[in-house]
């Protein structure tokens, strides 16, 4: 079996398997337990899609080399649902979003871990067009998948799938990238639109219809990372604002240094579908997950440079200033609206959208 196999149309009609894999088509308990059923997964459908000479030894630990440097390391769940939304799906979510987590220190995202949790019952096919999915998106970022493992749970405990990833990667010694390092005076850039994801797994819960389908914007943004330290850009610190939203991460910023912050409404990046979601629903766009933007923080004297080298990327389009760091009212966050007032932007006590990532 190719890798192609278990991509488009994700059928398991054309798998060289043994027989007990093609007659069954759901996720059953034995796929979890070790045995022969939990073989022929990994050799027919994860192997094949995930292929490379760290996963052919099919250890419970993988050996790789990294070059010198200090290690970045994060691991993340997802649970999202739906599992499959208009921009994307769980499987290349899982990806992304751990390559980022990483490449937000600085480093260069190496390798990645999956578990699967699964659920007795899901479709095979459906999990085989997420594992596709999952090495399309680990090709695009650079990463190689190395080691993983899958349980199964009894039918109406798991939701399908959950996903948890493990990332790795590697920072050169000149690169300290923190919240700490940010001074009064710093301008604050976005690298696109804001609220994208959380709005388009809303507007698929909530049965929304617009002129134009609102899309997650889920997208490894390593490349783009890498593209401002080549340019010589000195990031003092950067976050893909995620659960928690824009929001989140600039009273992360506030938080870290005793600075103030201060943005204007007027110059957030927003879709006009996905303001009228807000509206309709009575959210923040401040508030709203993303998955394929980031927020970072540089000195004034290079925030045009570094707004021109993201736009210079297809993920960095709409990149834009959206405030500043500022001296007084420390670690507080506020926004200037469109009629001149400012109001205090915190962070939420509870989730506003549960189940997005």
């Amino acid at each position: 079996m190719t890798s192609d196999s278990a991509g488009d149309g994700a059928t398991i009609d054309g798998w060289s398997c043994p027989a007990p894999l093609r007659d069954q088509p759901n996720i059953v308990m034995g796929h979890g337990g070790g045995g022969k059923l939990s073989a022929e997964l990994i050799e027919h459908l994860f192997l094949p899609a995930f292929n490379n000479e760290h996963l052919d030894s099919l250890g419970d630990a993988a050996v790789v080399d990294l070059p010198p440097g200090r290690i970045a390391m994060s691991t993340d769940s997802f649970v999202v649902r739906p599992r499959i939304f208009p921009g994307g799906d769980i499987g290349e979510l899982a990806v992304n979003g751990t390559v980022n987590d990483v490449a937000m220190t600085g480093a260069i995202p190496l390798y990645v871990s999956v578990a699967m949790i699964l659920e007795e019952g899901m479709p095979i096919d459906e999990l085989a067009a997420l594992t596709r999915s999952m090495a399309k998106a680990a090709d695009q970022a650079g990463v190689q998948l190395v080691t993983g493992d899958t349980k199964v749970v009894d039918r109406g405990h798991g939701d399908g799938v959950y996903i948890n990833t493990t990332g790795l990667g590697v920072i050169r010694d000149s690169i300290d990238i923190h919240p700490a390092n940010v001074r009064p005076g710093d301008a604050i850039l976005v690298s696109g639109t804001i609220g994208d994801h959380g709005m388009a797994i809303m507007s698929v819960r909530e049965g929304l219809e617009f002129e134009t389908t609102i899309e997650s914007d889920t997208a490894a943004l390593n490349h783009l990372v890498a593209a401002l330290l080549e340019a010589g850009i000195e990031i003092r610190a950067m976050r893909d604002p995620t659960r928690g939203g824009l929001a989140a991460t600039l009273n992360e910023f506030a938080a870290a240094t005793q600075a103030g912050v201060v943005v204007e409404e007027l110059r957030l990046p927003v879709k006009r579908e996905v303001a009228s979601a807000c509206e309709m629903l009575g959210m923040d766009p401040f508030y709203v997950a993303n998955e394929g933007k980031m927020v970072v923080v540089v000195p004034a004297d290079q925030a045009e440079r570094a707004v021109e080298t993201m736009r210079a990327d297809e993920l960095g389009t709409d990149a834009t200033q959206i405030g500043e760091i500022v001296a007084n009212h420390p670690g507080v966050v506020v926004a200037k609206t469109a009629i001149g007032a400012t109001r205090v932007v915190d962070t939420q006590v509870g989730e506003q959208l549960p189940r997005i990532c």
